[in-house]
């Protein structure tokens, strides 16, 4: 869980990961994702403000 979704997934992107797809909103959050050095998809939430 993140408080900055870009700001996260930009700052992962500056250290070398590479990110897999777009970010994507729901009403309970955005989601993000990127590839780690293992090759693990890892996914990043920012919840909305209505939790």
């Amino acid at each position: 869980m993140v408080d900055d979704l870009d700001g996260a997934l930009r700052h992962v992107a500056e250290a070398g990961a590479e990110l897999a797809g777009e970010p994507e909103s729901f009403s309970y959050g955005r989601f993000g994702w990127f590839i780690d050095p293992d090759g693990n998809k890892v996914e990043l939430w920012e919840p909305s403000g209505t939790i």
